[in-house]
């Protein structure tokens, strides 16, 4: 974070891992104010040390009570609001991963073990979940997304939902953004249901949609397409509290903060 170190809580069941990440942060000038290797470590030393982000692996070893890392990390953000969860996995799950981005997909991240060659990447990722940015492997994203064939979906989104979109990517709320175009509720919920329509998504869950379209907007930023900016000068919460000009605790999804690695 800018004019102040990011804490870091690292857990990995490997020591190698352990190690070698606590080493890899530290160096780049972050502080990891403690480490865990399962999950009733977890849990118990995120509420008492509370860090910026944990850096969690995913293979790690259940808690007693068979709670696997995953769903520690699920209880960890309903309980601290503020806190950011990069997950470390050696392979992609989908499901894993829409189960821990549930409703705040901001200072949220899943990168794959075996692609973490580049470790100024992975410092730069660890940074800017911390910031309530995202980092997400860009296969994964691909595929959540459901990027397929020759035809741009994205292309086929009238302006107004374009804009619509990108909000949406920012991690606002409904009402946040009839407020902010200025239109009725009942309008942005038109939009909202024409978006989805037309970029094929599955009725899964109004949250999962919204998190699989805020990804399919994502991908094509990360791929250079040139899509409407939302217009939004202003920082969002998680901002603000950064920052150190007030505002309520919280954190704005910034999908398109989403690099490859």
């Amino acid at each position: 974070m800018p004019g102040e170190q990011v804490r870091v809580l690292v857990a990995d069941g490997e020591p190698v891992y352990l190690t070698g990440l606590t080493y890899v942060l530290q160096m780049a000038g972050l502080d990891v104010v403690t480490t865990a290797s399962q999950g009733d470590d977890l849990f118990r030393k995120v509420r008492a040390h509370h860090p910026d982000v944990v850096v969690v692996d995913a293979d790690m070893a259940p808690s007693r009570d068979g709670t696997d890392p995953v769903g520690v990390v699920c209880q960890l953000r309903d309980a601290e609001l503020d806190l950011a969860i990069l997950i470390l996995s050696r392979s992609a799950d989908d499901q894993q991963v829409l189960e821990a981005l549930g409703e705040r997909p901001g200072g949220f991240g899943y990168l794959l073990k075996p692609k973490l060659g580049d470790l100024e990447d992975f410092v730069g990722s660890v940074r800017r979940v911390a910031r309530g940015g995202t980092a997400i492997d860009p296969t994964v994203v691909s595929r959540l997304a459901g990027r397929g064939g020759s035809h741009d979906p994205l292309a086929d989104l009238t302006t107004r939902e374009l804009e619509v979109l990108a909000l949406i990517a920012d991690g606002r709320s409904n009402r946040w953004i009839a407020d902010h175009l200025v239109v009725t509720l009942a309008a942005i919920e038109r939009h909202i249901t024409s978006i989805f329509a037309k970029l094929a998504l599955a009725t899964n869950g109004e949250d999962h949609r919204r998190v699989l379209a805020a990804l399919r907007y994502c991908e094509h930023r990360r791929a250079g397409v040139r899509i409407p900016d939302s217009g939004m000068d202003s920082p969002g919460p998680r901002e603000r509290q950064v920052n150190g000009n007030g505002g309520t605790p919280g954190r704005v999804a910034r999908y398109s903060q989403v690099r490859a690695h």
